[in-house]
């Protein structure tokens, strides 16, 4: 499938008509918005701004959210206008996380990831404490506190309409390595998710697998195109296995409201 087909539908699909559970979404003249109604940030998604119009839009974003006490993300790809975007929201107190590959497999031009071996570890999981191994999995690898994403797969994992799965790699009994993938119905992309490996199971295939096991039910489900957001780490193995990068966004954090 051509590139720019490829990220025209990715716009189209992923960015101005997404819907996600637990919130609201509404569009502007200028941007596509996330409300959250639960605990979790709220989302700008798209936005169609140039030099001449930024900074108000930027300003009523910024305050639709301070008066619902919200903080929210604002997620610019390096393709958004005006080009100097990123450096309008930091200068409107926006803290700039890492920025991400937009990484994209196409399953109907490439089988090399239908190929790919799945070590006999890699099962699927269906049950919460299952969830709740993979947090500790990434507690682990990250030194970092992610009960909240443990109880945003709960939360999916019981919603049908979330259309969650989730995958791990198990030795002696102990999670090594743990992934997960959305499909987004009414759309031809699957999103991938995780990925993390304990430090002394690494280089052992397990990445790759649990790669390989989620393109095998997406392409059985009718979804041909895989997305990761994946970090400098991740982005050459991907590559490896038929992604391609079709650019980069940043996640920009506004400040939290009180």
């Amino acid at each position: 499938m051509d590139r720019d087909i490829i990220l025209e539908l990715f716009n189209q699909h992923l960015r101005i008509g997404i819907i996600e559970p637990d919130s609201r979404r509404e569009r502007t003249d200028s941007v596509i918005r996330k409300v959250s109604l639960s605990d979790e940030p709220g989302f700008i998604s798209y936005s169609e701004m140039d030099e001449t119009n930024a900074d108000t839009v930027i300003e009523e974003q910024f305050a639709y959210y301070k008066n619902l006490k919200q903080q929210f993300e604002w997620k610019v790809f390096d393709y958004d206008q005006p080009s100097d975007l990123k450096e309008r929201l930091r200068k409107k107190g926006f803290s700039l996380e890492e920025s991400e590959a937009l990484m994209i497999s196409d399953l109907t031009e490439t089988s090399q990831l239908l190929d790919t071996n799945v070590l006999p570890e890699v099962k699927r999981l269906t049950t919460e404490q299952e969830i709740w191994d993979i947090i500790k999995l990434e507690e682990e690898v990250w030194n970092d506190n992610y009960q909240d994403l443990g109880q945003r797969l709960v939360r999916d994992l019981n919603d049908t309409s979330a259309h969650l799965s989730l995958y791990g790699a198990y030795v002696d009994g102990k999670i090594v390595s743990a992934a997960w993938m959305y499909f987004h119905e009414g759309t031809p992309f699957a999103s991938l998710w995780g990925g993390s490996t304990l430090a002394d199971y690494r280089k052992r295939g397990y990445y790759s697998s649990l790669l390989a096991i989620r393109a095998r039910e997406a392409s059985a489900s009718g979804f041909p195109l895989l997305i990761v957001d994946a970090s400098s780490m991740s982005k050459p193995i991907l590559e490896k296995h038929g992604f391609f990068c079709y650019g980069y966004s940043t996640p920009c954090m506004s400040p939290k409201f009180v």
